[in-house]
């Protein structure tokens, strides 16, 4: 008796068709998939990395092999393994919705092209295929709605009430001295900072949590200045306006400061110091200018209300505020040149790039010198100019505390200290100026240190602003080998403790610690523990054994493990997986080292860095937005480094191959190679997400009220292609917070080129809106005529690889 030949059962596929074509595609793609998987399991193992991706690899050659071979057993083999792998994932991260991504949604995606290979195992027709697709594809659906379920809920716990604490006392309201009043930001933005205490708030509350909704754009303007073809990678501007009276203050990432109307934003005039690119150090920014009333000027006196501020190549100008025009009685008609007394320097290795801070009428500022070029650098001396005449007062130089002016003739400020390249704060009253301190040069390499430049490395210096003498220092690094330089404007605040309010500095760090001091005498208000940290490196007699670690708060997280590695999909993970124990780590401050890369975290970009802290201390409130993210680095013997092109920007900045490694360090036997935030290169990191994150703090104990992840993946993705997912990642930040008695945080920063404003008691955006560009700066506020305005100047950043731009923009309610 014979069978009709479309009765026979049969488990082998047909030899045509789509189906027979797409299980031989399967099982090659499974193939490569295993041989790579297995290889690098093997590797990883050998390092003493998890044991799964091995066997992992090993099922997915014999499962690719199967299919090949017209064996259905292919299939079932991979089945198992993707539940092992579901099981496998749970058993290292749980519920982790970020964790969980890299090492099951790619094995799910092929479980779908794996089980569209069913048909071809049967005599069915082709009708069946699509329902297997269908299948399919409602299981695609099912776990990317179930991985945007997870990652909106992971941190989706209530936040509790935040209950008001003691109200603050009073700012000065500036009726006594000028030279001694404190500038607080009322219905005006007069200070980069808000004030000289640089609280970053603003008693203006027209827009509050009620009333957010409703805020639109009202205005903008453009600067005009846009990158040419050498600068197109060199441009953040940074810049945060001041307002006063009426007037807005905003200057270019070229140091093009302009004044506009600030109800309107019509121009009334512009200054431009005509900067060449040649003068552009690492980055074009400029952060902010200095506006100051000379007392008992009237309103006609020329240059009464004056402009002052620093340029890329090191001139301080002063210019009158009502018609842009210099400053004659200032320096030499309205410039002073800033390279007195560094000598040997080039275009962009000394600029300023942050707003100088006047108190008792002298204008401090400090330079950024370009980091890493060599030890010979330039000083980090930082002076103090008269506001009114541009004459010299005093300059700090570390390496003369015997001379208080300008070296004498044919000498020079000590070459190599460390500088103050960001913003210091002020205490009028008090006649102090505090200034953040970066490092010695160079950053990764310290053993030809001097003694004072050890004492006053990474460290929060007060200065007595009359004589230009140090009062006190406080160090949060000892010997500072991980470029953990004090990049963030303090804050002063009058802290509430049990025996009263006590006058204070908040000093955020980039290794994440947050110190609050007695602004008078530089003793910490909490406890600050010493721990032992790692040594080894290459220069293990140099090393503190210690670290100070900060009682009241801290920002950065647990130690990096392999399990915390990332990536679009097991195989990318698996590569970070391999680099991780590859690399020399043994948590914070693991020093630098020559023969294997290190792993440096939190990394040189933050815990904080240049938008500092904000603080309501009406509610008592402190809000912090800071990174997560390590950087993999590698110190290079100077023989390679010079094969591979190093040189200092004083020998014309080497191959464009040595810039993109990282920074020559001349003078020391080594160069440095810095993956910061240790980059895959598809863009994508190699640490879990999120990257960046927003925290509110109660000022009075350092207790954690809400944390948040900043930023969405929307303009974020593989190989700098935008997700367009609405996910909260939490992307890398740069830039600062806004808060207002209106009960909002205001804040841009992230990636994503997006303005928020967030309820400042639950941690919640209440608003949001779209930039023309990157938002790496700080908005700030003021109230016109009974209306109040946000402004931000959203120049994007080339760090950060956002888009760059030139707007200007203020948000308003509608009127009425």
């Amino acid at each position: 008796m014979t069978h009709s030949v479309a009765n026979s059962p049969t488990t082998y596929p047909r030899r045509s068709g789509f189906a027979f074509w797409w299980t031989i595609f399967v099982g090659v793609l499974l193939l490569i998939l295993g041989l790579l998987i297995g290889a690098g399991g093997g590797w990883l193992i050998a390092l003493g990395g998890s044991w799964y991706y091995l066997p992992t690899g090993i099922a997915l050659l014999i499962s690719g092999a199967l299919l090949l071979r017209s064996k259905i057993a292919g299939v079932w083999l991979y089945v198992l393994t993707w539940i092992a792998t579901l099981a496998w994932a749970y058993w290292e991260v749980g519920m982790d919705a970020w964790g969980l991504m890299p090492r099951v949604l790619a094995p799910t995606v092929i479980l779908v092209f794996v089980l569209l290979t069913l048909p071809a195992f049967s005599r069915g027709r082709m009708k069946r295929l699509g329902a297997y697709a269908t299948t399919s594809a409602a299981l695609v659906l099912t776990c990317t709605f179930g991985f945007y379920h997870f990652t909106m809920t992971a941190r989706s716990q209530e936040a509790p009430a935040i209950a008001p604490a003691t109200t603050a006392a009073p700012a000065n309201d500036g009726t006594g001295q000028p030279d001694t009043a404190v500038h607080p930001a009322g219905r005006d933005w007069p200070v980069y900072g808000g004030s000289e205490l640089a609280t970053r708030y603003s008693p203006v509350k027209q827009i509050n949590a009620d009333t957010v909704s409703q805020l639109t754009k009202v205005w903008e303007f453009h600067t005009g200045d846009m990158p040419d073809k050498a600068a197109k990678d060199k441009y953040s501007p940074e810049n945060t306006p001041l307002e006063v009276g009426g007037h807005l203050y905003a200057c270019s990432a070229k140091g093009i400061v302009i004044s506009a109307d600030a109800a309107t934003g019509k121009e009334d005039w512009r200054y431009d110091p005509k900067v060449s690119d040649d003068a552009i150090p690492y980055g074009a920014s400029c952060r902010g200018v200095a506006y100051y009333a000379k007392p008992g000027a009237s309103a006609e006196q020329p240059c009464g209300t004056r402009i002052v501020w620093g340029t890329l190549d090191a001139r301080l100008i002063a210019i009158d505020a009502r018609n842009g025009k210099l400053c004659t009685d200032f320096g030499q008609q309205g410039i002073v040149d800033l390279t007195q007394g560094l000598g040997k320097t080039v275009p962009g290795w000394y600029s300023v790039t942050a707003p100088p801070t006047i108190v008792r009428g002298i204008a401090v500022l400090g330079a950024q010198v370009q980091d890493g070029q060599a030890e010979d650098a330039p000083s980090g001396v930082v002076r103090g100019y008269d506001v009114v005449s541009g004459k010299l007062v005093w300059a700090w130089d570390m390496g003369h505390p015997d001379r208080s002016g300008a070296p004498p003739e044919g000498d020079t400020y000590t070459r190599g200290t460390p500088n103050m390249w960001t913003v210091a704060a002020a205490d009028p009253q008090l006649g102090y100026v505090y200034l953040p301190l970066g490092n010695a040069a160079v950053d990764y390499y310290g053993v030809d240190r001097k003694d004072f430049e050890n004492q006053y490395n990474s460290s929060i210096v007060a200065i007595d602003v009359t004589t230009g003498k140090p009062v006190w220092h406080f160090q949060t690094v000892h010997h500072d080998l991980w470029d953990y330089d004090l990049g963030s404007q303090p804050t002063l605040v009058d802290v509430p403790t049990d025996n009263g309010k006590v006058p204070a500095i908040i000093v955020p760090s980039k290794q994440g610690q947050i110190y609050v001091l007695d602004r008078k005498t530089g003793k910490s208000l909490f406890p600050v523990e010493e721990r032992p940290v790692p040594s080894g490196g290459v220069e293990p007699d140099k090393l503190s054994k210690t670290q100070p670690y900060s009682g009241y708060a801290h920002l950065d997280q647990p130690v990096l493990t392999e399990k915390k590695m990332w990536g679009m999909s097991p195989l990318d993970q698996l590569y970070c997986r391999i680099q991780f124990r590859q690399a020399f780590y043994q948590g914070e401050f693991t020093p630098p080292t020559v023969d294997k890369p290190f792993i440096e975290y939190p990394g040189y970009n933050g815990g904080s860095d240049w938008g500092s802290v904000a603080v309501d201390a009406d509610d008592g409130i402190l809000i912090a937005n800071y990174n997560d993210m390590p950087n993999y680095n590698q110190l290079l013997p100077r023989e390679k480094a010079d094969q591979i092109g190093f040189k200092s920007i004083e020998q014309g900045g080497g191959s464009q191959k040595s810039k993109d490694m990282g920074n020559p360090q001349m003078g020391s036997p080594y160069a440095i190679a810095v993956n910061a935030g240790w980059r895959l290169s598809t863009g994508l990191l190699c640490s879990e997400p999120p990257y960046g994150h927003i925290r509110a703090i109660d000022l009075k104990t350092g207790r954690t009220l809400w944390d948040e992840p900043l930023g969405s993946a929307v303009n974020n993705g593989p190989w700098g292609i935008p997700s367009m997912l609405p996910l909260n990642i939490g992307t890398p930040n740069n830039g600062g917070p806004l808060v207002t008695a209106g009960g909002l945080i205001f804040i841009a920063a992230a990636t994503d080129n997006k303005l928020r404003a967030i309820d400042i008691k639950t941690g919640k955006v209440v608003w949001q809106t779209d930039l023309p560009a990157g938002g790496q700066t700080t908005p700030m506020t003021y109230e016109v005529d009974g209306r109040q305005y946000v402004v931000i100047a959203p120049g994007g950043h080339h760090f950060m690889e956002t888009k760059i731009g030139d707007d200007v923009i203020a948000y308003a309610l509608p009127k009425g």
